[in-house]
């Protein structure tokens, strides 16, 4: 009985760490929508609109330290209105990999 006590508690614990992942930059709320990492450009416009600002960089594709090729990558800045840091959005292959806020 001890034993799956310490299981609950490890479990609820773990549940518990997962809360800060919106802190750390890993989601976007627009209106009722959330928007995380896996979305599609598309999708994220749909969601929120057109970005306030947008980036393209060609960036190189690396493997075992040799540039195999180049890939775009877009930044689309979002304003969460006043008193909120932007939210910058990074997009490679047409999918959101990153969320950060400046």
């Amino acid at each position: 009985m001890k034993k799956l006590w310490t299981i609950l508690i490890c479990v609820m614990l773990s549940s518990l760490h997962a809360g800060p992942a919106a802190a750390r930059g890993e989601t976007l709320r627009c209106g009722s929508k959330i928007v995380t990492a896996g979305m599609s450009m598309d999708e994220v416009r749909k969601f929120c609109g057109e970005p306030a600002a947008q980036k393209v960089e060609e960036v190189p594709v690396r493997s075992g330290g040799r540039v195999t090729g180049m890939t775009e990558m877009h930044y689309w800045t979002y304003r969460r209105g006043s008193g909120k840091k932007p939210a910058t959005l990074q997009f490679d292959q047409q999918k959101l990999v990153s969320i950060s806020y400046q």
